[in-house]
């Protein structure tokens, strides 16, 4: 029974929105299996890491309401003041934007940065240009959220990238986030940005590896020793 439960503790769990993906690639590496061995051993491989990629692992967040968590696991891929995208309503002056770029090796699972109410959901067709690229904030397909927290409303939009052409997000207005709280996810790699307003203050760098629900992205007011965390 204990190593049972040990190597239930080393596995992590896969999401839900993953079962039919990964039941499809086991079902086509049999059908191949039948040809030609080999290819059922490919298959077996892509299967693995279909399983892999719709991983959703517990995440331990900080839940003072100072503190912005990354909304994505990935590389941060900008960090600086822009207007933000106009179909948010967030107005015209320049925010604290950071953006977190999820490659198809990256847990796809969403989180929301900061505890709030979803005041705005919107959706807004478009490209599928590299979503590293800066001008992807603007041009390539989107779903957003703003949510009005304890510093002001944010803006968090989920972008499609040039392999990712899903972009699922389950919450809707009205509803409650915590911060670390899953929100959303990405079909294959894609990119999250963060819109905060006011006196923010940028807690990561250009080229520092973020971990959703987990990862200060950014900090109101002065920056404490320890914080308050749940486990999720």
């Amino acid at each position: 029974m204990h190593i049972l439960t040990s190597i239930r503790n080393v596995l992590t769990p896969i999401h839900r929105a993953g079962y039919p993906f990964i039941a499809a690639f086991f079902g086509v590496s049999v059908v191949l299996g039948f040809f030609w061995q080999p290819l059922f051993w490919l298959g077996m491989i892509l299967t693995a890491w279909c399983a892999y990629f719709f991983r959703d692992p517990e995440r331990v967040t900080p839940v003072a309401d100072h503190l912005v968590v990354s909304p994505a696991d990935g590389r941060v891929s900008f960090v600086g003041l822009v207007a933000p995208p106009a179909e948010l309503g967030l107005g015209t002056e320049p925010m604290l934007r950071v953006s977190v770029f999820m490659t198809v090796f990256d847990c796809h699972v969403n989180r929301a940065p900061m505890r709030g109410r979803i005041m705005r959901k919107l959706y807004r067709e478009g490209e599928f240009k590299n979503a590293e690229l800066d001008k992807a904030s603007a041009v390539n397909e989107r779903s957003s959220l703003v949510i009005e927290t304890s510093q002001g409303e944010i803006g968090v939009v989920q972008i499609a990238g040039l392999i990712a052409r899903r972009i699922i997000c389950w919450s809707e207005i009205e509803d409650r986030l915590e911060a670390g709280e899953r929100f959303g996810l990405i079909r294959f790699g894609s990119r999250l940005d963060v819109y905060m307003p006011g006196s923010v203050k940028a807690r990561v760098a250009e080229g520092q590896t973020a971990i959703a629900g987990e990862t200060v992205i950014a900090e109101y007011g002065e920056m404490l020793k320890s914080w308050p965390a749940r486990r999720d």
